[in-house]
């Protein structure tokens, strides 16, 4: 067949998709019955329906058929979603105590009448300041990082742009990194960008399915591993000490390094020791002060091997020199006054409460969460799909993440993320029962 009737196929399905003539959800004809209805072969079918996939127009499903997406919830990354004020956010993570305000102002009035402020103005050492990397590492020992040197950390503009120094800095495009099938969508926007090649790894309910890491080992060259060991987003498991070391043991034995996110890691008041305590000349250790103090206050630390922190300093100059002084100053402020310990007790408590009532309202419906996160995993019964119950919760102005946004580069499964942290314990019960009887109405239809 001509690549100009070849198009004009996929030009007419995307029109009628387009128009509304074909309606999210539409399940296309097989690929036999549409080569029987046109007259065209089916290797032309599978090109126009791999073509249509690749705009995003449809979505194909092992076992179920083509179906038609809803491309108004389009694109699916997570971290694209605008959301407007008169939205029931479900989607961010951004948990705010009502004393942080307050604290704002009286460290901003500390800082305007302290010594330091003209230092504020000027340039400054890119991995940041060696007294607030010092306050940094005491942070850290509290978090399971014992006797981390100060040279070995460099402070950065959030754990966005942590991951990002580590990717530009230590990998090369074309490198494969491993990820769990399951991951946070800003790495794999990252991995987009610098065309770092990603390999998926099942999941169980406790970590990574450890017997097909081992064989992809084998099988791939993996430079790498991106990893939430604890307090997984969005899966919420928590990794044992057991998994940890087999872990260590495979990226020493095929001479990989690991990528540690952190970024969850303070709603768990006990865990395992971070994969950077456990082997710290292999372990990039990635967190930041957004989920744990307030998201607006863009900063960030990365706890590299002494051997690759000039690395990490020469991204850190090339994209934003320094992290902004004024907003280091205010976090280690908090720090060294015992604010921020507060603030994280505060918010564990209330991702505690708020897990209460996941579990209260939630009772017809499965879920998968940890008892302390601030998130919750529901994958849909068999007959419900993800777009659809999007689709329907957009018009209850209400704003899930889709399971899309999280798969590596295999098929998503039909599940959503619902986020907890943002709206009041009253405005967030009657959401979820909104969402449960959306779900069960859907299983009905």
């Amino acid at each position: 067949m001509s690549t100009t009737r070849y198009k004009s196929y996929v030009d007419n399905i995307a029109r009628q998709i387009h128009s509304g003539e074909l309606s999210p959800g539409t399940r296309l004809p097989t690929h036999r019955a549409f080569a029987k209805q046109q007259g065209v072969s089916l290797v032309t079918v599978s090109r126009i329906y791999r073509e249509l996939i690749n705009l995003g127009l449809v979505s194909g499903e092992t076992g179920r058929g083509t179906f038609v997406r809803d491309i108004s919830l389009l694109p699916t990354s997570s971290i694209e979603h605008d959301i407007v004020p008169s939205m029931l956010d479900l989607n961010y993570i951004y948990p705010i105590t009502s004393n942080q305000t307050q604290l704002l102002r009286d460290v901003l009035r500390r800082l305007s009448t302290g010594g330091d402020l003209e230092s504020f103005l000027h340039y400054l050492p890119n991995a940041g300041r060696r007294h607030e990397r010092i306050i940094i590492a005491k942070y850290l020992a509290k978090r399971g990082l014992k006797h981390v040197d100060p040279d070995n950390i460099a402070l950065v503009s959030g754990a966005q742009h942590g991951l990002a120094t580590v990717m530009f800095g230590i990998f090369n495009p074309g490198d494969v990194i491993a990820v769990d099938a399951l991951t946070y969508p800003g790495f794999k926007a990252l991995s987009k960008i610098y065309h770092i090649d990603l390999v998926t790894i099942p999941v169980t309910e406790t970590g990574p399915d450890l017997t097909v890491f081992a064989k992809l080992c084998q099988q791939r060259n993996i430079r790498g591993y991106y990893t939430m060991p604890t307090l997984h987003n969005p899966l919420g498991w928590v990794m044992d000490l057991s998994t940890r070391n087999r872990i260590i043991q495979l990226a020493k034995q095929h001479n990989f390094y690991l990528i540690e996110d952190g970024s969850f890691a303070y709603l768990h008041n006990s865990p395992p020791p971070p994969l950077a305590q456990l082997a710290p000349d292999i372990t990039f250790y990635i967190s930041g002060f957004s989920k744990n103090i307030a998201t607006g206050l863009r900063v960030g630390m990365v706890v590299a091997p002494a051997k690759y922190i000039a690395d990490i300093e020469r991204i850190i100059r090339i994209t934003t020199w320094n992290t902004p002084a004024i907003t280091t100053a205010i976090i280690c402020d908090w720090l060294e006054s015992g604010e921020v310990e507060k603030l994280e007790q505060d918010k564990r408590l209330d991702a505690k409460e708020r897990q209460k009532i996941v579990r209260q309202t939630f009772d017809k419906i499965n879920y998968v969460a940890h008892e302390n996160s601030y998130f919750v995993w529901i994958p849909l019964p068999e007959d419900v799909r993800t777009e659809a119950l999007i689709s329907r919760l957009v018009k209850l102005n209400i704003v899930v993440s889709s399971a899309a946004s999280y798969a590596g580069v295999q098929s998503a499964p039909h599940a959503i993320r619902v986020a907890i942290s943002s709206l009041s314990h009253e405005q967030l019960k009657s959401t979820l029962q909104q969402i449960q009887a959306v779900i069960l109405y859907m299983v009905d239809l």
